[in-house]
């Protein structure tokens, strides 16, 4: 088997088979290819939708129930259940162009030493997108157009996980994702991808390619100024929780710089852009003071 698709899924049974059939569409052999679903705990009918996909297309999917809730958890079973050469992780929100897996074997098979790649992500807006996101945060929906061209991303640059592929067998000598990292039901906790790329740099190279896209949809609760600011209280949450780090040194430097971000907001209280961008400073420094007080056992 050279290419295994994995989809790793909560709650999202109709998303879930669109994207299903969007890799049915790939422009590869079928023969392959085999198509991963790893059913997160759903309450919905996403298991009725899958089997009946199975029923159509026989053994080239292969349905798993992951009872313990994570998506880390999620991904890290579809690791174990890859029978691929290559793993490659689609969203279960995103669809994949016709081209997308053999855009990425290629790169693979390019050079042995590419053990990451990931590719372009083009959003599908439920509604309109918001004009009042700073064009810096932008990467918070998960939009990704790195190059116009196939090329090696430097540290810390980062393919996002709606569209990334490992060598599988990079994972007999090192850790698949952390467990403590990714989401886990409705919080937002993240960085379990960058976490895991980072220590995989340490051996092999990440590239990426703008020739293996994929669509990524947006619900229009995500475009709402509660949701994005959740977002970023959650990535700050995230970073503390990757860097382990409890000293009382770092405790001080959040609450300082959380403190100026506020005073901040206060001057600029008229000018609106840069208002949002002091209050997405004082979510995430507040959220990296949970990480570290909470997450990490020091409250």
């Amino acid at each position: 088997m050279k290419v295994t698709v994995a989809i790793c899924t909560h709650n999202r049974a109709k998303d879930t088979g669109e994207a299903i059939e969007s890799v049915l569409a790939q422009n590869f052999d079928k023969s392959d290819i085999e198509i991963l679903v790893i059913d997160n705990q759903s309450s919905d009918h996403t298991a009725e939708v899958v089997h009946d996909l199975c029923h159509q297309h026989g053994s080239r999917i292969r349905y798993i129930l992951e009872q313990k809730l994570g998506l880390s958890v999620a991904r890290n079973r579809a690791i174990k259940e890859a029978q691929g050469e290559y793993i490659l992780f689609l969203d279960d929100d995103a669809l994949a162009s016709s081209q997308w897996v053999q855009q990425i074997v290629d790169v693979f098979e390019s050079n042995p030493t590419i053990g990451c790649v990931g590719g372009r992500i083009d959003p599908i807006w439920e509604s309109q997108e918001p004009d009042w996101v700073p064009k810096e945060y932008r990467s918070v929906f998960t939009i990704l157009d790195y190059s116009n061209v196939v090329k090696e991303m430097p540290s810390p640059s980062i393919p996002y996980g709606a569209n990334v592929a490992f060598r599988t067998s990079i994972f007999h000598h090192m850790k698949p994702f952390r467990e403590d990292l990714g989401r886990v039901g409705n919080n937002l906790l993240s960085s379990e991808e960058s976490e895991l790329i980072a220590r995989l740099r340490e051996n092999y190279k990440v590239y990426y390619t703008p020739f293996a896209s994929v669509q990524h949809k947006i619900a229009k609760e995500r475009t709402t100024k509660k949701w994005f600011l959740k977002r970023m209280f959650w990535q700050g949450v995230s970073d503390a929780v990757k860097r382990q780090d409890t000293s009382l040194l770092v405790v001080v430097k959040h609450t300082i710089r959380m403190l100026l971000a506020i005073l901040s907001s206060l001057l600029s209280i008229f000018h609106f852009k840069t208002c949002i961008r002091q209050i997405m400073k004082i979510c995430y420094r507040n959220g990296s003071l949970m990480g570290i007080l909470r997450y990490n056992s020091r409250g």
